[in-house]
């Protein structure tokens, strides 16, 4: 945490893209505090360094789960699963996101003391004074999320601990040594930062006088444009705070937190309530929701709640999944586990006695299966994926890094229409990073209604068995859902839920912290699928987990407990 840079960045802002841009050599004695504490631009580029570290969605945590395996032997994730994971090393780690804090504090000391003049404007001068800080002290509570999320755990005498929490900006040289908060005091200050944002910015970024929050009506609209417009919309805003609010909520009330206790699900399943009945409810999950990141069209759909700056056309995430016949490398390798979570295409797991056919197992699935996971005699990337016999370099363990490992290729994520040419050329296609989407939102409601009271409590109208309803509606699920039908229990739904929020979050980060929160099994063995030339055979341990007990709840960086003794270690490491 002492690691801070004692001079900052300067990072142009414009229309609300966030970027980076390349700017002539200054002198580094005009960037001091005095300096970015008067000029607009450089105050605003300390705010921005909270943005910097978002969550990137294709870190491909899975392949620290049953979910996946890593193709590469040195990938962080694989390691950790096999066996690796110690508070020396961990590369899931997000102590880091306190740097982070520190440059929203040292903004927010920025704002309070009133020192930038944004504007000639007095009352527009003020507005930005206020919005701003409202997504400081918003980013100052996702941060300290990151961590928590990363490292709330249970101490040696079995207490539940948070992290520090950090409100001031703390000089290289100051006192790091402040000890961890309880669990609920850490969530208690995230709430509060989080509240604290709601009350100064505006729920969404628009030019439309209709959109106007209520404490904001008393404002010439025009010069509330100025502030609030649409050409902030990728920044943080009152509906984005609430739909973390509720992210939060759900994941502090699971089962190895607070297993229902304080309230948690109630204000996940009201804040979440809130925000999609605004959208017209279950109505409202949005029809293309499936493969959001499947064209530019889909990069501002309605299933998108807050995602990242749309970039230049690449080919980098195709070229380390694609399989090696249309020359990508196979990093990422979804395993059976998963395949098996996909149930047939009536809504019925699948299992034999519900029509699964072990010698023809991709027929009458999900056609969710079909739109996430390369399977054998996939079409893909231009070209017929073959991963078992006959398959040649795509089939199973042919190149050692590049074949799969698992009978399987990923396909969600990648853009369908990149093309890697054998002679090196590309077909380029944009792609974004998403934060949070819409139906994210609608499985927290489902998961926290239905722990407050079943399967058909209602939530502002809206209940568990509505939003799975509609969900697997627009999976392509058979209708009417007799499966769905016969889930009468808070325990039959809890499952299903969860399985469903496996498949439609596969693989943007979050089976990793899932398992955690709900106390369930680390070390399913990952298990492969392969067509021998004869029959399709199961690959029983293609790789083996070895996570200790108490990795529910991840170690703090051996090297801050060292550096600093007020702060606990978690139970184990």
């Amino acid at each position: 945490m002492k690691n801070l840079i004692k001079y900052m960045l300067v990072v142009s802002v414009f229309t609300g893209v966030i970027s980076c841009e390349k700017l002539e050599p200054i002198d580094e004695n005009r960037l001091d505090y005095d300096y970015v504490s008067t000029d607009p631009e450089s105050a605003e580029g300390i705010l921005l360094q909270g943005y910097a570290g978002l969550e990137d969605q294709y870190s491909f945590s899975e392949t620290a789960t049953d979910d996946a395996v890593n193709n590469k032997l040195n990938n962080g994730y694989k390691r950790m699963a096999l066996g690796e994971l110690s508070a020396l090393y961990n590369p899931a780690s997000s102590w880091n996101s306190f740097e982070k804090v520190f440059y929203v504090n040292r903004f927010i000391e920025i704002v309070d003391a009133g020192t930038v003049q944004w504007n000639r404007d007095a009352e527009i001068n003020e507005l930005f004074n206020k919005r701003l800080k409202g997504e400081a002290l918003a980013l100052r509570a996702l941060h300290h999320f990151y961590v928590l999320q990363a490292h709330a755990g249970e101490a040696a005498s079995g207490q539940l601990l948070g992290i520090p929490y950090f409100t001031e900006f703390i000089k290289a040289d100051g006192n790091f040594n402040i000890p961890r908060l309880t669990l609920k005091e850490s969530v208690n200050a995230i709430m509060k930062d989080f509240d604290d944002a709601l009350a100064l910015l505006p729920t969404d970024y628009s030019d439309n006088l209709a959109d106007v929050d209520p404490w904001y009506s008393s404002v010439d609209f025009g010069k509330y444009k100025v502030v609030n417009g649409s050409q902030y919309n990728l920044r943080i805003s009152g509906r984005i705070v609430k739909a973390l609010k509720a992210r939060l909520a759900l994941y502090v009330a699971s089962p190895s937190f607070f297993n229902g206790q304080e309230g948690y699900y109630n204000i996940a399943a009201d804040v979440s309530s809130e925000l999609l009945n605004s959208i017209g409810g279950v109505a409202g999950l949005a029809a293309d929701g499936l493969e959001f990141y499947a064209s530019d069209n889909d990069l501002s759909g309605d299933e998108l709640l807050w995602r990242s700056s749309v970039g230049g056309s690449n080919s980098t995430y195709e070229k380390r999944m694609f399989p090696p016949s249309v020359n990508g490398t196979g990093e990422v390798n979804p395993t059976h586990n998963l395949v098996m979570s996909f149930p047939m295409k009536n809504g019925f797991p699948a299992t034999v006695t519900n029509g699964f056919d072990p010698q023809d197992p991709y027929t009458n699935r999900d056609p969710r299966l079909e739109k996430y996971i390369v399977v054998n005699g996939s079409s893909f990337g231009g070209g017929v994926i073959n991963t078992g016999y006959g398959g040649k370099i795509d089939r199973l363990d042919s190149i050692s890094e590049f074949s799969t490992t698992t009978g399987y290729y990923l396909k969600k994520l990648l853009r369908p229409d990149v093309r890697i040419n054998n002679d090196g050329t590309t077909s380029d296609q944009k792609h974004v990073n998403v934060y949070f989407r819409y139906t994210e939102l609608f499985l927290i409601l489902a998961e926290a209604a239905n722990e407050i009271g079943g399967p058909d409590h209602q939530v502002n109208g809206i209940s568990a068995r509505d939003v799975i309803a509609a969900i697997r509606n627009r999976a392509g699920i058979t209708q009417p859902d007799v499966y769905l039908t016969t889930i009468t229990t808070q325990s039959a739904m809890r499952d299903l839920i969860r399985n469903e929020r496996r498949i439609e979050l596969s693989f943007e980060g979050h089976r990793f912290w899932d398992l955690r929160r709900w106390g369930t099994s680390l070390n399913e063995t990952a298990k492969g699928y392969f067509n021998d030339g004869s029959n399709y055979v199961e690959l029983p341990s293609v790789e083996i987990r070895n996570y200790p007990s108490h990795a529910v709840y991840m170690p703090i960086p051996n090297s801050e407990t060292l550096k600093f003794p007020e702060i606990q270690q978690n139970k184990g490491w």
